[in-house]
Parts: C-alpha cells; structure tokens; sequence
C-alpha cells in the first residue's frame, strides 16, 4: 500500500493517508516493491503556529492517521503546547504516533531535549526519536563517542521512553553510509532512516541508488522527505507536483513525507493518494529520462550544493 505523510506548518501536526487498508501498530521495514505503513512524521518547527480553522474543511472522514510532535530546538516553538484536539485525552495513543528530533550534542544535553519533547508532547514515551541533520563525515563519530547523544538515546530506550531510533540528514549519501557504518561498528541497528528521494536524487549524489538498497536489504524503515526539494524541483519545469509524489512514493519506501501550507496543497497530496498505481519500468525511465539533464548539477536539490537547509551550519550552538 502507498503510504504518503503530509506534515503541517501550523502547529506540527501530521496527517498520513493511504490506499485502503489499517495503521500497523510499529515501524514497518520496507519491501521489495511497494510502500508499507511507518509511524513517523516530519516537523516543520520554523513556521508560525496557525489554528485549526485554517484547516476547517478537513473531516475526520478524510483522515486515515493523525500524530503530533514537538521541535527539538525551543527556539522554534518556545511556549508551545498541543491544540486540544490533539491532547492525550482527546486523542488515543493507539490512533497516533510522536516522533522527535534530536540535536548532535552531548548526553547530558540529549537527555534533556527527550524529557522536554516528553513534556511538550504530553506523553511517557516516544515513538520514534531520531538524530537530526547528520550531514557531515564527522557527525557519527560524535553521536557514538563516549558521552555522546547515542548514550542519552539508548538509556532512554532501556527506559521505555524511546520505541524506535533512526536518523535523518539531507546532505550526501556517504554521510549517511558512515553513520550505518558506524552503528554497526558499535553493534547497534537503527530502526529508521530519513532522506531525500526525488525524481532529481537519482542523477546526483544519489540517496536512492547508495542508501535505499542497504536499508532494504538490512529491513530499515526508510522514510523518504524532499519529494519536490522545497519546491525548488518543480522550478526545473520538466516534473509536476503530483510526478514528484508518485516518483517517490513508487519507491521501496516505508513513508513518503511531503509538507502542506494550505489547503490547495493538502488536497494535492490527497489527489496523490487517490490516483496512486505502481509505475511501470518504462513509466520510471521516462520520468528520469525527463529530469537527467535537469538534475546532473545538483541545482534544484539545494539541500545537497548549500548551506540553505542546513539548521546547524546556520546555529552552530545546536551541536553542544
């Protein structure tokens, strides 16, 4: 079943939807040839918090999974606390899931960022804590070090208040094999893996040809994010919105994460879901025959060629 998530800029909450069928009840590795459901979101934390009638016209009909999440920087969201609709008592534990984001710092400072996100999110436990923007060659060796995050992050597992860890990061695919590499240098397997997969990623520094066939192979959850590269793909004009979607989400994904400023957006994700069929190998090489020329540079994936998406090359003090 194709799984698409579709994270809010209001107040981080996401909503995911799919093709028929039920929410497992934990973090599905990825197949050899469609989508499975995961419990994972992405937060949006920078933008400004809306309220709930902004996104008025949506029922509970129209809804297959609902989760909330709170920003690991409180930068973003100081002050926040969950709308009512989504606070524990309104909303069973069963019918959603937390993730949080974990700033590369020391053990001291990860284990204070999980007990606030615990706080924030009104719960005993998360269920999916993940190592946020590992994108440099030397990123792993400090989350794993002695009295590193990875320390916080295992104790606070042990404890039950983590079910599931992974990482994210945007940068290179080798960054994100060193950081597996490493794992497993440390005997440790991570449950998750978030990165970019587009119509562009696989001319150029490819997530999708280096890292996707390791976490298959291994059963990672794979959690694909930039499908339009914040928009920046769909500038190329070779690919429309509704492509970049099935692209990605036609991937041996466990979710595809896609973002939602209004509602022409959200019914556009929704458009996805509804008119979703596995793409046929000559469907796929037309498509990336259509976006080579595009994407050989690297242009439209800014998140790879700048600094422009990178939180802690901007806010060094994020690292600890």
């Amino acid at each position: 079943m194709a799984r698409l998530l579709i994270a809010s800029p209001c107040f981080n909450w996401l909503l995911s939807v799919g093709r028929g069928g039920s929410v497992g009840s934990q973090i599905s590795s990825p197949s050899s040839h469609s989508p499975h459901t995961s419990h994972t979101l992405y937060t949006p934390g920078k933008w400004q918090k809306k309220g709930i009638s902004d996104f008025a016209d949506i029922t509970a009909e129209t809804l297959t999974f609902l989760t909330v999440t709170a920003e690991y920087q409180v930068i973003y969201i100081k002050n926040l606390s969950l709308p009512d609709c989504f606070s524990p008592s309104t909303v069973r534990s069963s019918e959603f899931c937390s993730y949080a984001k974990l700033a590369i710092s020391t053990k001291a400072a990860a284990t204070k960022q999980i007990d606030e996100s615990l706080k924030r999110l009104q719960t005993d436990h998360i269920d999916l804590l993940q190592h946020h923007e590992v994108i440099r060659m030397e990123d792993p060796d400090r989350i794993f070090a002695p009295g590193g995050a990875m320390e916080a992050v295992v104790e606070a597992q042990k404890a039950g208040k983590i079910r599931y860890i992974g990482f994210t990061g945007h940068k290179d695919p080798l960054v994100h094999l060193r950081m597996l590499e490493v794992a497993n240098q440390n005997k440790f397997r991570f449950d998750a893996v978030q990165m970019p997969l587009n119509v562009m990623d696989a001319h150029f520094r490819s997530f999708e040809r280096q890292v996707l066939p390791k976490l298959v192979q291994d059963g990672i959850a794979v959690l694909g994010m930039k499908s339009m590269g914040d928009q920046n793909i769909l500038k190329s004009n070779v690919v429309k919105p509704i492509e970049c979607l099935h692209y990605a989400m036609n991937l041996p994904t466990s979710t595809v994460i896609t973002g939602i400023e209004s509602m022409p957006i959200l019914n556009q994700a929704f458009e996805a879901v509804r008119t979703f069929t596995p793409m046929s190998q000559e469907q796929v090489k037309a498509l990336l025959n259509r976006t080579r020329q595009a994407a050989l540079k690297g242009q439209y994936e800014l998140f790879k060629t700048t600094s422009q998406f990178d939180g802690t090359a901007k806010n060094p003090e994020w690292l600890g």
